[in-house]
């Protein structure tokens, strides 16, 4: 491929190169948050081919082939696999200066050794030699985390998961990869949409105790998230299309749950009623676990409605909202404060429009219990490319600590995205060195060396405490 992904690519200086390569290479990967299934890293799945590991599932992929004009038949319908390749390969080509494209070749280069373009005329030899790689014993699941030294992985979960796959692979003691769960109660708190109801019945089944009272609603989640904790769990995560702050009393929102029970029609105002005094409740609950609290914030999903009825969520039919976010926010993380349980939070939004609110607000609530308690969370979906990250790096270093920050996390459902970590650290070192070549930082090695890996791989480390779960 030339001079494309050389070896320092994205390094556009000499700093930079030194410090990607003495530094922050070889460090290992804490993946605090992910949606890799559990249950394909116990059974050590093997995949059939390219398509299989590389095009189901990804929405990322999917949007950009219906923007190639590309069948929906050949993304997500009823072709076959090799058909469906071919397809990503005749849009790849019309990539470049889209992330995909870096990551699609790097993924390539990194886990199966092919460095050659794909495109339509290398399509058939480059899927013939990735399959044949892929059905040896050295191209599972498990062996995709050794390979990129992946110490720890925090997957997604629903609080009715019963966590069997993460109680397995920590009783086998076969895996080096820690696979942790992650308390995601979003089902539980949207109350106006059709599965409400269904999913408390589930709550009650996994439990084997009733939820007819907003009271045992609330001790019922509180029973899961211990559960959770004695199976590792040190993460919470809510995906929020918004900060729902509407404060209420407690009668008032008893009553709005017991309207959703009945079958009843829950405005949007209760909704955030029910969701403000669910979320603090939830808050503090994380705080006297010991946890960190993230807010994925301001998705606007499905906005195709007859892509969703075809296919349901998580298809491709997402995108950025530009709601307000700063006075909700502060309101909640300040009630939190106020009754001094606020835990560690990590703040994500979806619109890089809100990148100095996040930056400048984690900056209100910090505290001696930890340095960098709130943290100003990574570039996510839309903005994980070198413009994006960037933008986060330097909002981030202008308005509170970049030392401090836990770093790259994948985000995604697939085990080859471990060279996002990479591209990453590559960025940060490139950031940073140009920071020495402008003297806006002093060309200290020893010093920047130190910092780099920190936010590579020691601060995820320190801040998320894996290594004191020691259940038996």
């Amino acid at each position: 491929m030339g001079n494309f992904l050389h070896d320092d690519y994205l390094l556009s200086n000499e700093t930079a190169r030194e410090l990607y390569h003495r530094y922050a290479k070889d460090m290992p990967i804490i993946d605090y948050h992910c949606h890799l299934d559990p249950k394909e890293i116990w059974e050590d799945r093997s995949f059939t081919n390219l398509t299989d590991i590389w095009l189901r599932g990804d929405h990322y992929k999917w949007r950009a082939m219906r923007a190639n004009g590309i069948p929906e038949r050949l993304i997500t319908g009823d072709a076959s696999d090799k058909e469906k390749f071919r397809a990503w390969a005749r849009t790849v080509p019309y990539l470049i200066g889209n992330p995909l494209y870096v990551w699609t070749h790097l993924e390539l280069k990194r886990f199966f050794g092919i460095d050659r373009l794909l495109n339509e005329d290398t399509a058939d030899e480059i899927w013939d030699e990735a399959n044949r790689l892929l059905a040896t014993p050295e191209f599972t699941a498990r062996s995709f985390l050794r390979h990129f030294k992946v110490e720890m992985v925090g997957t997604t979960d629903d609080p009715t998961d019963s966590l069997e796959y993460h109680r397995k692979l920590r009783e086998s003691g076969e895996l080096d990869t820690q696979v942790l769960p992650t308390y995601r109660p979003d089902q539980g708190l949207n109350i106006r949409k059709s599965g409400f109801r269904d999913w408390v019945l589930k709550l009650e089944d996994v439990t084997g105790k009733p939820a007819h009272t907003y009271e045992q609603f609330l001790q019922l989640l509180e029973e899961r998230a211990r559960y959770f904790h004695w199976e590792g769990c040190r993460l919470s995560d809510h995906g929020l299309d918004h900060i729902p702050w509407f404060e209420a009393g407690l009668e008032d929102v008893a009553a709005i749950y017991q309207k959703a029970l009945s079958g009843g029609t829950v405005s949007v105002e209760e909704e955030k009623q029910f969701q403000t005094r669910t979320l603090l409740f939830l808050g503090q609950l994380y705080a006297s676990l010991g946890w960190t609290m993230q807010l994925h914030i301001g998705a606007l999903r499905n906005a195709n409605t007859r892509g969703f009825q075809r296919l349901g969520p998580d298809t491709g039919y997402d995108s950025m909202d530009d709601l307000r976010l700063a006075r909700p926010l502060a309101m909640f993380l300040d009630q939190l404060e106020k009754s001094g349980s606020l835990p560690k939070t990590v703040l994500y939004s979806l619109n890089p429009k809100d990148y100095p609110v996040l930056a400048s607000m984690a900056g209100n609530y910090q505290s001696d219990e930890i340095p960098g308690k709130i943290q100003f969370g990574s570039a996510w979906w839309f903005n994980d490319h070198t413009n994006g990250i960037k933008r986060q790096l330097t909002d981030l270093a202008t308005m509170g600590l970049l030392r401090r920050f836990v770093g790259m996390l994948t985000d995604s459902r697939s085990f080859l995205s471990y060279p996002r970590h990479e591209y990453f650290r590559r960025i940060l070192c490139d950031l940073i060195g140009g920071w020495v070549e402008s003297g806006e930082a002093p060309d200290d090695l020893e010093l920047l060396g130190a910092m780099v890996r920190e936010i590579a791989y020691f601060n995820a480390k320190n801040y998320f405490a894996f290594e004191q779960v020691t259940q038996s």
